[in-house]
């Protein structure tokens, strides 16, 4: 089932009340508007503008961490890539860039017995808030053309419902394979941390090799030098 709706506070919200009346596994609600979009770490999504595509997913697995994220960046690239014709790099452990902006963002939350899989696709704005302009980008910007919002929305959800399932191995191997960041590149975190990133562990935890040692990045915000 999916749930669409012009305006709400959080589809966060909205679908973690849905898992709590027992909606199945792929449940998704998708909205035009958020009045209090919902980012990860407490931080607000900038999703006042009929310009964005935000969707959140009702997901009935056992497990969650860096490995379920992942795999959700991985959808939203593959559908984004395919329908835009763009070529997106994948920020551990949760954006889609692209031209070093960040295009999505991608959460993952417990609620009512289920994962709450909450997406957010900047897809036909014009321009940003000077606070995010030279952060954020949107498809429109980046190809000079509006794109399909419906048609990114149902790709995103059955690819977000097909790379949920796969196996760790495949995903930390498929992530390492499409994007930049896990190896080699020269990186901050939360300005605490600083160093080369070097490859994954086995929880998808990012590994940085400072002058010291290396560094097991369980969360933070990963920018680079």
């Amino acid at each position: 089932m999916i749930v669409r709706l012009h305006t709400t506070a959080s589809t966060m919200k909205d679908a973690a009340a849905l898992a709590a009346k027992g909606e199945p596994h792929g449940t998704a609600v998708i909205a035009e508007i958020q009045t209090a979009g919902i980012g990860r770490q407490g931080h607000t999504w900038h999703s006042d503008d009929t310009g964005g595509l935000y969707i959140s997913i009702i997901l009935r697995l056992t497990g969650s961490g860096p490995i379920l994220t992942m795999a959700l960046g991985l959808a939203v690239q593959r559908a984004v890539n395919d329908l835009a014709q763009v070529s997106t790099d994948l920020r551990w452990p949760n954006d889609v860039m692209l031209s070093e902006r960040k295009l999505a963002g991608i959460m993952v939350q417990a609620a009512e017995g289920a994962l709450i899989a909450g997406i957010g696709l900047n897809v036909n704005q014009s321009a940003f808030p000077q606070d995010l302009a030279g952060l954020a980008t949107s498809l429109k910007i980046e190809t000079g053309r509006e794109h399909d919002k419906d048609a990114l929305a149902n790709r995103i959800i059955a690819e977000s419902l097909r790379y949920a399932t796969l196996p760790k191995a495949q995903i930390l191997k498929r992530f390492e394979e499409c994007s930049t960041w896990p190896r080699g590149k020269a990186v901050s975190v939360d300005d605490k941390i600083k160093g080369v990133t070097a490859g994954l562990d086995e929880n998808g935890f990012l590994l940085i090799q400072t002058a010291e040692k290396l560094e097991t990045v369980i969360a933070g915000g990963v920018r680079p030098l």
